[in-house]
């Protein structure tokens, strides 16, 4: 348990930094499922223009910190790339 002033203050940060860097991990997710189900279905249209939005996400997470920079590019370079595929 925190006892100075300054280590319970620090406390409050973590829980509410905690708490946007859950809502953006969450927000991220829900944009690749959508670029997921787009590929599950077969309509490339769809997941073209679901895979811009779910990168542009990812980016935005990995400028706020939320993930690690190679991490937002591996995970945006695996979803192009099944994007690409479906035209194959």
């Amino acid at each position: 348990m925190a006892n100075t002033s300054s280590a319970k203050k620090m406390v409050r940060k973590i829980a509410r930094r905690t708490a946007v860097n859950k809502a953006r991990r969450s927000r991220v997710r829900t944009f690749v499922k959508k670029v997921e189900l787009a590929i599950a279905s077969g309509d490339q249209a769809a997941a073209k223009a679901a895979l811009v939005s779910a990168e542009s996400e990812m980016m935005r997470a990995v400028g706020k910190g939320v993930v690690h920079k190679n991490t937002g590019s591996r995970k945006v370079s695996r979803l192009a790339a099944r994007v690409k595929s479906m035209s194959a």
